[in-house]
Formats: C-alpha cells, sequence, structure tokens
C-alpha cells in the first residue's frame, strides 16, 4: 500500500523460465511455471493510470468509508450495487480498520513495556510506576498493575 514512489502505480510479474547452463535440455514450459508472484504497488488514487489500479486503490484505500466506496464503484465503474456487494464492501472496510486497531494496540502495549522498563532501570518505586501508567496511558489500576 505504501510503495517506494518509483514502483508506484505498478503490477509486475515474476515468473520461473528455463535457461540451459549447460547442455540443451528442452522441458515443457507446464513442468517448470508453476508459479508465479505478482506485486501490485498501489500509489495516489488520483495518480494510478488505468482503471484496474483505480478500482484497486478505491478498495483497499484506508480513507475512504464503505458508502462513499459503493457510490464510487457504482459511479465511477458502473459496477450494480447489490445488498450483498454493498455488505461485502462494508465487510472488508471494517476488517482493514481492525487490522489497523490491533496494530496500533499493539504499538501501545510495547510502549507501555518498554516505559515500565526503563523506569525500573531507574529503580523507580512500583507505586510511581503504576501511577504514571495510570495517567500516561488513562488505564484503570487493575490493567496499570499487569504491567508491573
Amino acid at each position: 500500500m505504501n510503495p517506494p514512489k518509483n514502483r508506484e502505480n505498478s503490477i509486475t510479474r515474476y515468473y520461473i523460465t528455463e535457461e540451459n547452463l549447460v547442455g540443451s535440455v528442452k522441458e515443457r514450459k507446464a513442468d517448470y511455471d508453476l508459479m508465479a508472484a505478482v506485486m501490485i504497488c498501489l500509489g495516489k488514487e488520483g495518480d494510478s493510470g488505468t482503471d484496474l489500479l483505480k478500482l484497486l486503490n478505491v478498495l483497499l484505500s484506508t480513507e475512504t468509508g464503505s458508502q462513499d466506496k459503493c457510490q464510487i464503484l457504482e459511479e465511477d465503474f458502473h459496477i450494480r450495487m447489490t445488498q450483498t456487494l454493498e455488505s461485502e464492501v462494508s465487510l472488508m472496510c471494517n476488517l482493514s480498520k481492525g487490522v489497523e486497531e490491533k496494530g496500533i494496540e499493539k504499538g501501545r502495549q510495547e510502549g507501555i513495556i518498554a516505559m515500565v522498563s526503563a523506569l525500573k532501570d531507574l529503580q523507580i518505586a512500583d507505586s510511581i510506576i503504576l501511577n504514571k501508567i495510570q495517567e500516561k496511558f488513562h488505564l484503570a489500576e487493575e490493567t496499570a498493575k499487569m504491567y508491573l
């Protein structure tokens, strides 16, 4: 979703090919070309050159809500919105929001643990650390105690 500038708005396929380094063996392509990787690197919505990239930018955007996505899909891509399709778009939006919130919570927990560790290294009393955790992160006493 956030590729380097030189990769933005590109789709690249990588696949296995036959290359004889010694000898001249010829295999059927079906025997060795069993795997391919496709990298889709999105950029800014307005900058994407093809309809496929524009569609993927809309669908995978974390800034656009499900109602707006449905409207864009109907108006710009002429995709008729059914209840089933609307619920799928909504589910997808909620899934990405859930993943983001889970990541934020994990980072928050790691931050609290690092803070407690640093304060303990400074030999600060547990009662003061507990107060700091509660204050800084707006936690209940029981939750803050788990970090000690």
